[in-house]
């Protein structure tokens, strides 16, 4: 029967309805189909949540070079803490995948992984992007948005190719890498974030302070920690280890009977100087499976 108490009891202890006397069969069937949907859902983000720890953890990260394990090493050390991550490497070294083994080897694996890239959106466009804006902030903002800083609460925010940032955008992101705090564009209110800021360049950042076109107080406050990412050329047998995983990957995606390599290509795959990396190699095997 209805009673504040009983609800307020019922609902601490973990209901997720409360059903009235006298109650319509239909309602009631309503509510039980609600909450088993509820729970397939809770369990489903369960499991994807336990598989991305298993895909994007740090042993996941194919290779068995020094400078690999250098990297995984670092990775182990860091991931546990909230200090904010500056990642280098060249276009294709798998710089996200290491944001992504940082973010679920920490505790923060059951909060969002937000990733930005800053070289693809417009720098006018960016401000909103990251900060988010009220409601009739600027010409077609019919509708206000909480921005990927605040989407990102209780998680990390990746912020790929950094040095692309506008400077007056790197002086409102110091802020919040300062105090934690966001005001949306056109807003008055303020808000408190818990995010962890993971950042990548394949720039030189050093060089960009130089010309002027990076700020030094906020590549120190993205800077606690620094990772570089190896080229490929520069990992040895890795580059076969990565061959096979991607023949593997591909020919079971294909469904087509692809199990190894034959020894010119092996060779050719040891000599070639991987310009574009992991990424390049992914996409000479993918096609290498394809055309076999």
């Amino acid at each position: 029967y209805s009673s504040i108490e009983s609800a307020v009891a019922a609902l601490r202890a973990g209901a997720v309805d409360y059903i009235i006397k006298p109650f319509d069969n239909a309602d009631f069937v309503h509510a039980v189909e609600r909450a088993l949907n509820e729970r397939r859902i809770s369990r489903e983000n369960a499991l994807l949540k336990k598989s991305l720890r298993s895909l994007y953890g740090v042993r996941q990260m194919i290779g068995d070079s020094a400078g690999i394990r250098r990297v995984q090493s670092l990775m182990r050390k860091v991931a546990r803490s909230d200090a904010s991550v500056l990642i280098a490497g060249e276009s294709g070294t798998g710089k996200e995948l290491v944001a992504l083994g940082l973010h679920y080897t920490s505790p923060r694996a059951d909060g969002p992984f937000v990733p930005i890239n800053c070289a693809a959106i417009p720098s006018e466009l960016m401000e909103s992007e990251l900060f988010g804006h009220a409601k009739g902030a600027f010409t077609g903002a019919v509708e206000r948005s909480e921005g990927l800083i605040r989407e990102a609460h209780g998680g990390t925010l990746f912020l790929d190719e950094v040095s692309e940032l506008a400077l007056p955008l790197q002086v409102k992101l110091l802020r919040v890498l300062q105090d934690r705090l966001v005001r949306p564009v056109g807003g008055r209110q303020v808000y408190n974030v818990d995010v962890r800021f993971v950042a990548a360049s394949n720039r030189d950042l050093h060089q960009a302070m130089q010309a002027g076109a990076f700020r030094k107080d906020i590549f120190y406050r993205l800077n606690v920690i620094s990772i570089e990412v190896p080229p490929l050329r520069e990992r040895g047998d890795d580059v076969k280890l990565l061959a096979a995983h991607f023949i593997e990957q591909h020919a079971r995606k294909l469904g087509k009977p692809v199990r190894r390599m034959d020894r010119d290509f092996e060779h050719f795959l040891m000599r070639y100087h991987w310009p574009g990396n992991v990424r390049a190699i992914e996409n000479l095997l993918e096609s290498a499976v394809i055309l076999a």
